[in-house]
């Protein structure tokens, strides 16, 4: 218990200020084959790209423990390219939607239409269409677009930043804000659980408290002795609390395992799922709504392929393939610790496009929800410190174990013996 705490004199400290668990984010893009049909009112015809895999390096600073039992901390993480495990490079070209062009418009649907003309003329002149041809790394890590002026001035306000605009901008060299967390120092049951993120104790993003409760912890330990039933963590990427579900026990490398995977439920609309109404307005099942956490834009999250989502969104667009294998995320706990030992987070970003009339750009597009890219964020305990872990979790308890029978077997003639002779001595 002592050990798990989040204590500087505590065996596992190290381990959560710096992450000695090698993690690894891999891209993987959906390239838009027919653009030009999709302008005409075709379905849109999608061809996997990737992946493209970063080292990623986490790390802890600005720790600071509070006397009610609590720590604030802020972690940073930066990603370095690895083209040796990567199926392709930066510098490749890929055909996917003018994200920043098709998320205005269908953000400026409802304005006036001079504003829409303006905009669509601006357009024109700058020569932006509904599609772009752009690199890796510049969609990932952001290109200069005379768009984002063009915008700030027409519509003040409508976007939150300037100059360049990329996906992952803020994946890099970032952190993902200060979370305070309880150490477990008095209560073992509540280490690691969230406490506040960024001073709230909620957020204000939906639309009911429950969606805007800040549950479980950070999503690197939980608390120990987990029972086999859920785990829960809060994930700034997606701007929520997310409850993931016992699946099944197992080993990983002679370390016992609880797996949690994500349930059917956890994407799904209101209608399918009541609790999730406050995550809405929605459309079908298996995709979440983020545009209120994300400047407005039209973006929604799901599972990759739209896994475990209503089977129309697969069918609006070619070259989908769910499974559960490939597509899936779990996290496998070690539970008597609540230490993570096997992961794969992993997410899909989509964007809604349509015709916006006003705006001859978007041509005759029907109304889609196109996924961009999906991405997994996959690590586990390996070397020094898995041998550490199996040695003083596993071997060592086993051997005690194992002593304790052998001296419970010595011990039943030793008390046999003295029965018989204190029998005699009568």
């Amino acid at each position: 218990l002592q050990n798990v705490r989040i204590d500087p004199s505590s065996i596992s400290f190290q381990m959560w200020k710096d992450i000695p668990v090698p993690f690894y984010l891999s891209v993987h893009f959906f390239e838009v084959l027919n653009p030009d049909q999709v302008l005409q009112g075709a379905k849109p015809v999608l061809s996997q790209r990737g992946p493209y895999v970063y080292r990623e390096y986490r790390y802890k600073t600005n720790i600071t423990f509070h006397d009610n039992d609590t720590v604030s901390y802020l972690e940073y993480r930066n990603l370095f390219f690895e083209p040796d495990l990567s199926n392709g490079t930066e510098e490749e070209y890929i055909v996917v939607p003018n994200i920043l062009m098709m998320g205005a418009a269908v953000m400026m649907e409802k304005l006036p239409n001079v504003v829409k003309i303006f905009l669509s003329a601006a357009l024109a002149g700058m020569g932006q269409e509904a599609f772009m041809n752009r690199t890796v790394g510049e969609i990932l890590w952001g290109y200069d677009d005379p768009l984002i002026d063009t915008i700030n001035k027409l519509v003040p306000g409508l976007i939150p930043f300037k100059g360049k605009f990329g996906l992952f901008m803020d994946f890099n060299n970032s952190n993902s804000g200060l979370f305070t967390v309880n150490t477990g120092m008095k209560d073992i049951s509540q280490v690691h659980m969230v406490d506040s993120w960024n001073g709230l104790k909620k957020v204000n993003y939906w639309r009911s408290s429950q969606c805007n409760m800040i549950n479980g912890t950070a999503g690197e330990m939980w608390p120990p002795f987990m029972p086999p039933t859920s785990l829960e963590f809060y994930s700034p990427d997606a701007c929520r609390s997310m409850t993931l579900v016992y699946e099944k026990s197992g080993k990983f490398k002679g370390v016992p395992t609880y797996r949690f995977v994500a349930p059917k439920t956890l994407f799904a609309n209101g209608t399918d799922y009541p609790p999730n109404e406050g995550f809405c307005p929605c459309l079908q099942s298996g995709i979440q709504n983020v545009s209120s956490c994300r400047l407005n834009a039209p973006m929604f999250i799901s599972h990759p392929h739209f896994y475990n989502a209503d089977p129309s969104l697969v069918n609006a667009v070619e070259g989908l393939h769910p499974s559960k294998e490939q597509h899936g995320l779990f996290l496998d706990v070690h539970p008597m610790t609540g230490i993570p030992m096997n992961c794969s987070i992993k997410l899909q970003l989509n964007l809604y496009i349509k015709q916006v009339s006003g705006i001859i750009q978007t041509g005759k597009i029907q109304p889609v929800v196109l996924p961009l890219l999906w991405f997994a964020e996959s690590g586990s305990i390996e070397g020094s410190v898995l041998k550490q872990f199996y040695n003083n979790l596993v071997l060592i308890p086993s051997v005690l174990d194992y002593i304790q029978y052998i001296f419970l077997g010595l011990s039943v003639p030793l008390i046999i013996s003295a029965a018989v002779l204190m029998a005699m001595s009568k």
